[in-house]
């Protein structure tokens, strides 16, 4: 039988009635002749609960007892849908990682997948199990416990899945009834994609939108698992939702395929910095050691030996940024005049394929941005994407105003 895996995120699953919508899904599928393999996520708000619980209980938490306790959230989630589809007479069963095993590293609370054995469940398809409700989020690592893949990790062991059991495609259910050209709650003209590449999909992922987790695709792309990402609460449809698929299998496309944005930046500047060989790896090494996740990286022109080094860190992390340079200074590693953090400005890109083979088109991003008005703080590029950071009060108006000039209302 070829093999379906279907992954249902949080809102799919968050009370009887929705696993029950769920289950019908999965029942339509083995109607339609596959084994499938069910990913699921924990009721919608479960996992924050407990990780709430955990911080209330030890602050200074163990990272092995937090997995333990934050994956339950998953197990609950897959006995109760096992159930459901037996009640539906589909001969189906539950997996919690550490049964398949899903073999992970022993990176607590961000672990990556190492293996996934197949044997164990095949064993089970070959007896007469159309269903395997697989725990998402979880496995287990050599030592023997459990382990949890980061947040968004259902996405990553769905694809994992696909890629390992040769699945013919991997259904992504969300609350959204697909991939957009930007979000529909800030450009009402925002169109569904039907298709879209998995290089655009991963820049729009690792740059704010929220719909498919970045490891996930990655791991899609690696090994050419197709994904369809869709809503749960539509009716059963073959053209439904957004196929992420390679980019030959895309007839055309607009040169531009979306507008993504990040509204939680910080844009910090090391003044009178030293110019000198190896002075980027003394800032960026002890921010990395400190956990900081640098994005834009801008160094101005040097003058009298001295330059400014600026760049862009999710504000949250803002004072374990301070510090880290702070006590870099104070060991002697660097030296600067003064650390500025601006805190109220937000990351706006552009991504699509067809830059790569269209000249002018950040001359026209820039344009439309002078002309409303917005200035622009700092700018990198890719092959198939350009980011500015820009005050955090005009971000709705340049995403408005890109969407229109670009013309992502209408199909390619």
């Amino acid at each position: 039988m070829p093999i379906l895996v279907m992954k249902f995120g949080g809102t799919s699953v968050a009370n009887i009635d929705r696993i029950s919508r769920a289950s019908k899904r999965v029942a339509l599928e083995v109607a339609n002749g596959y084994d499938v393999i069910v990913v699921v996520s924990a009721m919608s708000g479960k996992t924050n609960e407990l990780v709430g619980w955990v911080n209330e209980t030890s602050p200074l938490y163990d990272a092995r007892e937090y997995d333990a306790v934050t994956s339950s959230g998953e197990n609950v989630t897959a006995g109760l849908m096992a159930l459901r589809l037996q009640e539906m007479d589909i001969p189906a069963r539950s997996w919690q990682g550490w049964q398949v095993p899903v073999q992970t590293t022993s990176a607590h609370a961000n672990a990556r997948i190492d293996a996934i054995p197949t044997d164990n469940i095949m064993a089970k398809f070959a007896q007469g199990m159309k269903v395997a409700v697989v725990a998402g989020f979880q496995g287990v690592s050599a030592e023997g416990r459990i382990t949890t893949l980061g947040r968004g990790g259902s996405d990553t062991t769905a694809v994992a899945f696909a890629a390992a059991f040769g699945a013919e495609r991997c259904d992504i259910y969300t609350d959204v009834d697909g991939v957009y050209t930007t979000d529909p709650r800030i450009v009402r003209r925002a169109r569904k994609l039907d298709r879209i590449a998995f290089e655009e999909m991963l820049e729009l992922a690792s740059l704010g939108a929220k719909v498919l987790q970045t490891r996930s695709v990655e791991l899609a792309m690696r090994f050419g698992v197709k994904l369809r990402v869709l809503s749960s609460f539509d009716e059963p449809s073959d053209n439904a939702g957004t196929l992420v698929c390679a980019e030959e299998d895309i007839m055309e496309s607009n040169v531009v395929a979306g507008v993504a944005y990040s509204r939680d930046e910080a844009k910090m500047t090391l003044i009178s910095v030293a110019d000198r060989p190896g002075i980027a790896a003394a800032i960026f090494g002890p921010l990395a050691d400190a956990g900081v996740n640098v994005d834009m990286i801008v160094q101005n022109i040097s003058e009298e030996g001295r330059t400014d080094m600026t760049f862009s860190c999710p504000v949250d992390q803002v004072m374990r940024a301070q510090k880290a340079m702070e006590d870099a200074k104070a060991a002697g590693t660097i030296n600067f005049h003064d650390l500025v953090a601006d805190e109220g400005v937000a990351k706006v890109s552009i991504v699509g394929i067809g830059m790569r083979s269209h000249a002018g088109v950040a001359a026209k991003m820039f344009a439309v941005l002078r002309d409303e008005g917005v200035n622009i703080k700092v700018i990198t590029t890719s092959e198939i994407k350009i980011s500015v950071l820009i005050d955090r009060k005009y971000m709705e108006l340049a995403v408005q105003a890109l969407h229109d000039a670009f013309g992502l209302e209408k199909a390619g």
